[in-house]
């Protein structure tokens, strides 16, 4: 039976995660995206999708980039903002 290294829950259906170097043990993804995802440097969301990155900071969405910058581009949709 595995551990999660998010909650600490022991489950008999844990899976593992390596990522940057290491390997890690969790329950659900819910607590995998809690270790992993990257946070938007706006809201503070998660971002699970492609988000947006300008200059290496990271928004869950254009609207986010927006309030932070005026040059930010979605990564899948080359149109203006």
């Amino acid at each position: 039976m595995g551990k999660c290294i998010t909650c600490g829950n022991e489950y008999g259906r844990t899976f593992d995660v390596k990522y940057d170097g290491r390997t890690m043990t969790f329950d659900c993804i819910e607590c995998a995206a809690q270790a992993i995802a990257p946070t938007c440097a706006q809201c503070s969301t998660r971002v699970l999708g492609h988000g947006v990155e300008q200059d290496g900071t990271i928004y869950c969405c254009s609207s986010c980039a927006r309030l932070a910058s005026r040059d930010v581009r979605p990564h899948v949709a080359r149109q203006p903002i």
